[in-house]
């Protein structure tokens, strides 16, 4: 099986990139981040003609979580139990569903904004949140992960310069904190260390060429339980589909499993 996640940042203004992208990669489920657009302009129609049920949660032009599958797709439970409010409601950045007996979360945590905001003291929140709703499928026999754009740079080694991001968010001791109390909650990350790339960041801002001069961050990622990462043959970030005219600032990042 073939698992995939990628901030498309927009799926309306990259639907052409992902439909191509999604016959070339031939991925089984994929997990998408920061829809920017309502449930009536999300391009059901196109996916299922090549094949792909669709579970989303949407909300206009921010946020937005979605899961695509061609191996099934049931049990879809939108919005993180338990989860804080901003702005006086939850936004819309979970979704988990079952493909094919997989359980799978697709995550869009909040960005931070900076530290001592109000979006930063957010962001922590919700990832306890989500450590919270996480527990019981991280425990469970059946393989699950969450998979998304965490917002959070695990290590120094996951950005091109950690000087670089001195006293802002992404890097942080409590961000970090917050990501290593998901992993004792018994997932993991199925990158331990690079395995097609070097330096396998996932983000590129789009200014200041950061993608050519590859000043990037590994800010995608794959937490998943045991019997999901012992399951994992192989994992790489697609950096082709960041290159090309009018790219999501994000590439897609693929596990295959032997399940």
């Amino acid at each position: 099986m073939r698992i995939a996640t990628w901030n498309v940042n927009s799926v309306g203004a990259r639907l052409p990139r992902l439909l191509d992208w999604l016959e070339s990669a031939a991925p089984d489920v994929v997990c998408l981040q920061e829809l920017k657009c309502d449930t009536d302009a999300f391009p059901e129609a196109e996916l299922r003609e090549r094949g792909y049920e669709s579970a989303t949660l949407c909300s206009g032009r921010w946020n937005g979580v979605a899961v695509l599958s061609r191996v099934g797709l049931t049990d879809a439970v939108p919005g993180l139990p338990g989860g804080p409010e901003y702005d006086g409601g939850q936004e819309a950045r979970a979704l988990t569903a079952t493909c094919d007996g997989v359980r799978v979360t697709s995550v869009y945590v909040p960005n931070g904004r900076e530290v001592g905001h109000p979006h930063f003291a957010y962001k922590l929140q919700w990832l306890e949140a989500l450590r919270k709703a996480a527990e019981p499928d991280a425990a469970g026999a059946r393989p699950y992960a969450v998979l998304g754009d965490f917002n959070v740079a695990p290590t120094d080694d996951d950005v091109y310069d950690v000087a670089a991001f001195e006293g802002s968010t992404h890097v942080t001791e409590e961000e970090r904190a917050a990501l290593a109390a998901l992993r004792d909650a018994g997932l993991s990350d199925v990158f331990p260390r690079p395995l097609k790339y070097d330096h396998p960041f996932t983000y590129w801002d789009y200014r200041q060429l950061c993608f050519p001069k590859n000043r990037g961050m590994r800010i995608d990622l794959v937490y998943g339980n045991a019997p999901f990462t012992s399951a994992v043959r192989d994992a790489y970030v697609d950096r082709e589909a960041r290159k090309g005219k009018g790219p999501s600032d994000h590439a897609p990042v693929v596990v295959d499993l032997e399940l």
